[in-house]
């Protein structure tokens, strides 16, 4: 036999031993597989994956918001009292509500004029009856207070919701809204004494407002605005819909002569709110950030860290270094606290919890400002509070 031969006979024999000493179990688990089906050549295509999208989906903003989220958004009261919440309120509730967090500002009676506009006053049981106040066209009459002018209720029921008070604005629940424009009501002789005011009966309160009938729409903003022998309205809330007019573009330009004739003016203007002035110290177009400084030493640092704290934590919008704006100026701070044992703890305490009484009745939140940042502007305060 052929040496091929010999070694394919051996191959074949131990091929058949080795079958032979399979256990059983072994043999049962050496089941065939079954054959892969066949795959078409576009299944063979790389796939991308398909996201279900609604018709108003728009890819990359966003997604629909959810109920929930557009009935704490859906907040606002209409003129006919769609969007009112449930509740009530009494005129007694309402004075309780408001010695404890509206007197500060709005005064006992609802008369102060310090820091915002009186509320009530200049209105009479006339106005109430005939739902026109007549002060209104008295130009001998100094003052226009918010019941001489409002002339829906909807309108006192929903800011009084969204905005106060000032220091912690949608704080009030529905009740409480309903309690304190109850007592406002009350103070400009609208609403009784014993009156309990709800969304049920709210209506009532509108039937006695004393201008809830001198809303006009069709009047003219300036005098001698006249078309055809009557006063043309500023607005006319109709949609354009064809050869409509092109929307202008606004701007604002400074001479070259005239620039930085009384001063940088982003030096003058306020630290919060959006306008901050144009920086006159340099030519019109040059970069916003002016060039490096030379490094400052530490003492000029340190010095300088309030001021940039102050505009941080908006302290500016209520006080001036030197001047009055609605709280006291950081000069007389310093002034009158700064030279106390306990100046540095004082000081910095009063920063974080606020109060009202020490400078008079217009009150200071709470500030949340880190306790080293209140520390640094306390210490400058005890230093002169110079600039």
């Amino acid at each position: 036999m052929c040496s091929w031969a010999r070694t394919g006979a051996a191959g074949l024999a131990a091929a058949v031993l080795a079958a032979a000493v399979l256990t059983d179990g072994a043999a049962a688990q050496a089941q065939p597989k079954p054959p892969k089906p066949a795959v078409s050549p576009a299944a063979r295509m790389p796939q991308t994956p398909q996201t279900p999208q609604t018709p108003q989906a728009l890819p990359g903003l966003g997604r629909p918001a959810t109920a929930q989220e557009i009935a704490a958004w859906d907040i606002d009261v209409r003129p006919d009292f769609k969007g009112l919440p449930k509740g009530q309120g009494s005129v007694a509730q309402g004075q309780d509500l408001w010695e404890a967090k509206c007197a500060m500002c709005h005064g006992v009676f609802g008369e102060s004029n310090e820091v915002f506009s009186p509320l009530v006053g200049g209105t009479t049981a006339a106005d109430v009856a005939s739902g026109r106040v007549a002060r209104l066209n008295d130009p001998a009459f100094p003052g226009r207070t918010t019941l001489m002018k409002v002339a829906t209720v909807s309108t006192l029921w929903d800011y009084i919701n969204r905005a106060m008070p000032w220091n912690a604005p949608k704080s009030l629940k529905p009740d409480e809204v309903y309690a304190v424009t109850a007592f406002l009501l009350n103070l400009g002789g609208v609403l009784p004494d014993d009156f309990v005011l709800s969304d049920r009966n709210i209506a009532e309160a509108q039937a006695r407002l004393p201008n809830r009938l001198g809303m006009s729409t069709q009047h003219a903003l300036w005098p001698g605005q006249t078309l055809g022998g009557t006063a043309k309205p500023d607005v006319q809330a109709v949609a354009c819909m064809s050869n409509c007019a092109t929307e202008p573009t606004l701007a604002s330009m400074l001479p070259d002569f005239a620039r930085n004739a009384h001063g940088n003016l982003a030096e003058q203007n306020r630290l919060v709110g959006p306008q901050h002035g144009a920086d006159t110290s340099r030519p019109a177009g040059a970069p916003a950030t002016a060039p490096a400084a030379p490094a400052a030493t530490a003492a000029t640092a340190a010095a300088a860290a309030p001021t940039a704290l102050l505009s941080k934590h908006a302290c500016s919008g209520c006080h001036a270094v030197d001047g009055k704006l609605v709280g006291p100026s950081f000069r007389e701070v310093a002034v009158k606290q700064g030279n106390r044992p306990d100046a540095l703890a004082y000081l910095a305490g009063k920063i974080r919890s606020g109060g009202v009484g020490v400078w008079g009745q217009v009150p200071m939140p709470p500030q949340s400002l880190p306790d080293d940042d209140a520390k640094a502007i306390a210490r400058w305060l005890t230093e002169g509070a110079r600039k």
